[in-house]
């Protein structure tokens, strides 16, 4: 496998993962209060897969964590915290979180800007006799 397949592979493992981690979050959370065997079950099945400590699978919660860079402790209380807010107050965190992580990039982007102008040479004024 060359450099450029290994990375679409790398790439297309994390997608996967965090595919994954987004959809048992959404599990959780649609079938929280769920009523129905069916829907009982994906709320089971997600939480059941959440707070596993099993690794032997390649997309357990301990591996896709692994893959995706996360600490597993944090994302299990940020999803099972956000199972107790109501609707509000759900959106409201999730608002307050992408702005966090949306200021973060900004303050990134002008750093590297800044950086870049700070190497840039400047014109010196000639010296007038």
């Amino acid at each position: 496998m060359n450099a450029v397949d290994n990375h679409q592979f790398e790439t297309s493992q994390k997608d996967l993962a965090a595919g994954i981690l987004k959809q048992a979050a959404l599990d959780l959370r649609r079938f929280h209060g769920a009523t129905s065997a069916v829907e009982r079950e994906f709320y089971v099945d997600a939480r059941r897969w959440l707070t596993s400590n099993d690794r032997s699978w390649p997309f357990s919660f301990l591996n896709v964590c692994q893959l995706l860079n996360l600490a597993p402790e944090t994302v299990r209380e940020e999803v099972l915290d956000d199972l107790s807010l109501g609707t509000l107050a759900y959106y409201t965190r999730r608002c307050g979180r992408a702005t966090r992580r949306f200021k973060i990039c900004l303050t990134n982007i002008l750093q590297k800007e800044r950086n870049a102008d700070s190497a840039q040479p400047t014109a010196l004024a000639p010296v007038g006799h």
